[in-house]
């Protein structure tokens, strides 16, 4: 019975450092002062844009002060195309992305915008 109830104990310890591992993924923290509807990278200095990452959200949009998960790229230095609902697309410039962290945007980061 003792064996059992070890052999419990060390698969749910297992079972959270592999939970632990996994972590929470890449996330963006939106600082601007805007609501979001487009979030898109590319490798820095490129111009070969990725999916929409706020698709990622249920809501589709991501507000001020919310946090995104970031799908399908892998740790190192991107562009970003950050689109507003009013049709403005902004540019931002050598975001560093490390494995299972948070990066953020603000407003002061936003260069070369159109409308």
């Amino acid at each position: 019975m003792r064996w059992v109830l070890a052999l419990i104990a060390l698969l749910t310890l297992a079972g959270d450092a592999a939970a632990q591992a996994k972590g929470k993924g890449v996330r963006l923290w939106n600082l601007t002062t805007e609501t979001i509807s487009g979030f898109q990278l590319a490798p820095a200095g490129k111009t070969d844009w990725g999916p929409n990452q706020c698709l990622n959200d249920k809501d589709k949009e991501v507000d001020h002060d919310e946090r995104l998960r970031i799908t399908g790229i892998e740790p190192g230095r991107y562009d970003a195309k950050v689109s507003y609902p009013d049709a403005r697309q902004c540019i931002v410039r050598d975001i560093e992305i490390k494995a299972d962290a948070v990066f953020s945007i603000a407003d002061k980061d936003l260069k070369d915008c159109t409308k």
